[in-house]
């Protein structure tokens, strides 16, 4: 091949790989278009869902504020009737009081009379809505007078400025005065109750104060425990009680339910008696059983067991002391020992309360009522 093939075979390598390249070029510039393309389509989407979903929360916003709205009128109603009264009120009375305290001062910070006359009476009215509102537990009686004595004031001091021209003047601007408080007063801070509002109400009050009548007398019965350290509490009986006169609580019984001080009472004496009569059993002084052989045998063909001690039998005298039973008291014996606890210690036996005499005298509950109604008709019979 000459030179001449050989330069022209080079021309032709070189125009095939320059239009390669401007092929391979021209893919990249179609793709990067597309590409471009692609990406601005989906900006343009994101864009209006973006904006779709604003527009949407907007008008959930609006329907939001539109449904609060109206549920603020519905519960603002009355609201929104004494508050332009009330305004009203305060805008006619305060402006002829900050002339009249400039007159009567002869001073120009007679103008602040009516922070006394207007804004005083309206301090105390709010505090009372406040309280209401924010603490229903608490009284708002002293606000309530507050507020009364403050409108007095009002309408007094409008009173006094209306009658230097003539009578009929002052009547009209001391009502002007305090119409928007009681107006308020009446609707907003003390709102009507209904009737089985009123009979809960006045049921909640008489069982609050019974209760704390209840827990006064329980603390005047109630018994100091001291501690070795020195420190006291105060021990209550429980159970179930009646407030009687003076004060006092005595032990109730309510049918249907179980007297629960009454039969821990005679649980303990029944214990009290079998461990007497089981120590006398464990001594050999216990009665001894014994068959009655005249009677037969049974129908199982034993002989009938019996209480009875055989009289002339010989017992044994145990080595080791007897148990003393129980002593028996009888009522006169009772009335002696409380008598007596009366004289000695008045405070410490109450003689209105079984239960009182019971624990003092550690006798049986039949015993402590029986004196208990003989001290209440009058003395021991």
């Amino acid at each position: 091949m000459t030179w001449q093939e050989e330069r022209r075979a080079n021309r032709l390598v070189d125009a095939q790989i320059q239009r390669e390249q401007a092929a391979a070029a021209a893919q990249v510039r179609i793709a990067e278009r597309a590409a471009l393309a692609q990406q601005r389509r989906a900006d343009e989407h994101a864009r209006a869902e973006q904006a779709r979903a604003d527009r949407e929360q907007r008008a959930a916003r609006r329907r939001a504020a539109v449904v609060a709205a109206r549920v603020w009128l519905g519960r603002s109603v009355v609201e929104l009737l004494i508050y332009p009264i009330a305004l009203l009120s305060f805008v006619l009375a305060a402006p002829a009081m900050a002339a009249w305290g400039s007159t009567v001062y002869a001073s120009d910070l007679g103008v602040l009379l009516p922070g006394i006359t207007e804004l005083g009476m309206w301090a105390f009215a709010v505090a009372v809505l406040v309280s209401r509102r924010r603490h229903p537990e608490r009284p708002v009686g002293w606000l309530q007078l507050g507020v009364w004595a403050f409108a007095a004031v009002a309408f007094t001091s409008n009173l006094l400025h209306g009658l230097d021209t003539r009578w009929e003047s002052g009547v009209v601007m001391g009502i002007v005065s305090v119409a928007g408080v009681v107006a308020h007063q009446l609707t907003l801070a003390a709102p009507p109750l209904s009737r089985r509002e009123r009979q809960a109400a006045r049921i909640e009050r008489a069982a609050t104060r019974k209760v704390a009548k209840v827990r006064r007398a329980a603390v005047v019965h109630a018994v100091a425990e001291i501690d070795p350290d020195g420190s006291a509490r105060l021990v209550y009986a429980p159970g179930r009680y009646v407030l009687a006169r003076r004060g006092r609580l005595e032990a109730a019984i309510v049918p249907g339910l179980p007297v629960a001080g009454e039969s821990a009472d005679w649980d303990r004496e029944f214990a009290d008696l079998l461990a007497v009569q089981g120590a006398a059993w464990a001594a050999g002084e216990g009665p001894g059983v014994e068959s009655d052989p005249a009677l037969g045998d049974s129908i199982e063909g034993g002989t009938v067991a019996t209480l009875d001690r055989e009289p002339d039998q010989q017992k044994s005298t145990p080595n080791r002391p007897r148990v003393a039973g129980r002593k028996v008291r009888s009522i006169e014996q009772l009335r002696a020992e409380l008598d007596k606890a009366l004289k000695a210690r008045p405070g410490a036996v109450d003689p209105t309360s079984a239960e009182s005499i019971r624990k003092a005298l550690r006798c049986s509950p039949k015993s402590a009522r029986q004196l208990r109604d003989e001290h209440r008709q009058g003395g021991s019979k």
